[in-house]
């Protein structure tokens, strides 16, 4: 494989038009990116011209913001239906309690490999110990927890943001959880900006925190977060782009303008994607 996008939302109605409705119009301003819907099948189809693994999301933020979920088993039945070209992250609603943690314990028996949070989004903050039952499951069944962290194009260039708190996803809040459930292992989404020093600092400080590099067209990721990613936390990044907002060729073709030695670049590509999922 060319590469694992650990950041692949479907841009199916289902997601777009349901769970994300009033959202989507708003992220593609910010983006500058117009999204075009599609079939699983015709995604499944890209990423197949060009040879990438995609890591499919599943989305539940039903109690903050009304909204159908994107159900983990929809996300379930298209890797089954596409295998070898989908893996999948199921998603949890931390507000709805002890029906959180058995949402945990049906994404493991649905075979998906870890679940997604958005703490802005879903209205939560990761740091407060009553959601903590979710993480210790995760734990205890090795599921991958991949957090939203920093700015959020959803609700970006609008009047109070339509509601969403950033100080949610600050990666300070990760570093908690990080330090309670050492063997949960922790995927920072889109490595915290504008707190991106901060992020670098947890994932130096504690192994079991990893940074995608996905939101971000290549070119204007900070020079800091490059440098690390080219040296001391080689390890413990990974390539996402945020499809269907940013396409992964792009993301591709704008790394390999960054001068990364061709080893760490394997690494960040694939090595380290595949290491943590056990692919």
């Amino acid at each position: 494989m060319r590469a694992i996008d650990f950041h692949v939302h479907l841009p199916t109605p289902e997601w777009l038009d349901v769970s994300m409705a009033g959202y989507t119009e708003v992220a593609e301003r910010y983006f500058r990116s117009q999204v075009s819907r599609r079939t699983i099948a015709e995604v499944a189809a890209e990423y197949e011209q060009l040879d990438i693994v995609a890591l499919l999301l599943a989305w539940d933020a039903e109690s903050a913001t009304h909204r159908p979920r994107l159900s983990n088993e929809y996300v379930a039945q298209a890797v089954t239906d596409f295998p070898g070209r989908f893996v999948g992250f199921g998603s949890v609603d931390p507000l709805k309690g002890d029906e959180a943690v058995l949402g945990v314990e049906r994404i493991h028996q649905l075979g998906l490999k870890g679940v997604k949070f958005h703490p802005s989004i879903q209205r939560f903050a990761p740091d407060d110990e009553r959601f903590w039952p979710v993480f210790a499951r995760c734990q205890e069944l090795r599921l991958i927890g991949l957090f939203h962290t920093g700015t959020s194009g959803i609700g970006a260039g609008t009047p109070g943001g339509q509601g969403i708190r950033l100080d949610y996803c600050r990666p300070i809040r990760l570093d908690a959880v990080a330090a309670e459930f050492p063997d949960f292992q922790i995927v920072a989404a889109h490595f915290g900006f504008p707190w991106h020093d901060e992020m670098l600092a947890i994932a130096l400080h504690k192994t079991n925190v990893h940074i995608d590099i996905s939101g971000w067209a290549p070119r204007y990721i900070p020079a800091t977060v490059v440098r690390e990613l080219k040296g001391r936390l080689q390890d413990q990044f990974l390539f996402g782009s945020d499809y269907p907002f940013i396409q992964p060729h792009r993301c591709l073709d704008e790394l390999e303008q960054l001068d990364i030695p061709a080893p760490v670049l394997e690494k960040l590509l694939v090595g380290n994607g595949a290491r943590l999922l056990g692919l």
